[in-house]
């Protein structure tokens, strides 16, 4: 049974799936309830991107992950592209907030003008309505005059525009540091704990 509210976490097609996986296991290693929304070009993304080869069922892709990253069953559920009714679908949901990482430029328009035809852009607009954190890592460039226009939109109405644009102050020597970077800045609005970066003028770079 959960004990803490969970965080809804959507996948797009987006390049840099990295991102949204790498924030996927810090959640769920720091004990975090997870909600996932997977697109199917996220999961053709997956394919392209990394090594992984994921199932094709939300329930053996909950299997999956929960076993890559050895934890509970219980902190993980994937949902697909049309299960309405998910909990966090309805106002009434106790989601504490969302993340769309990465997020595609279609996708950002889709919640910046409400269209809410699947899941995770009606998550999203629930997420907004009822004024919760909405974190958008963006992962495109360069950006449009209609992209931009879309992100002022969603900022204006409280959501968090993160394109995925990491720093390089910490000497990265991997693609991995690289990642770790955005990953940090989205555990840090969360407001959750993690050791992926020194702070700022705490410990050294």
């Amino acid at each position: 049974m959960r004990h803490k509210k969970a965080i809804s976490l959507a996948m797009t097609g987006a390049s840099g799936v990295q991102y949204g996986l790498r924030l996927l296991e810090c959640l769920l290693q720091q004990g975090v309830p997870v909600d996932l929304m997977m697109s199917q070009p996220a999961q053709v993304v997956i394919g392209m991107e990394t090594d992984l080869s994921l199932p094709g069922r939300a329930a053996d892709i909950q299997r999956f992950f929960t076993a890559r990253y050895g934890v509970a069953t219980d902190l993980l559920a994937v949902y697909g592209e049309k299960q309405w009714t998910a909990a966090f679908a309805s106002g009434s949901g106790v989601n504490q907030a969302m993340v769309v990482c990465p997020c595609t430029t279609g996708t950002l328009a889709s919640i910046a003008t409400g269209q809410s035809r699947s899941l995770m852009e009606r998550a999203a607009d629930v997420t907004l309505k009822e004024r919760r954190k909405l974190i958008l890592v963006l992962r495109e460039t360069p950006l449009s005059e209609i992209h931009l226009g879309h992100m002022l939109s969603l900022a204006r109405m409280g959501a968090v525009i993160m394109p995925a644009n990491p720093g390089f102050y910490h000497r990265p020597q991997s693609v991995g540091d690289i990642v770790d970077f955005v990953v940090a800045r989205v555990m840090d609005h969360l407001g959750l704990e993690h050791q992926l970066l020194p702070v700022w003028g705490v410990d050294d770079v």
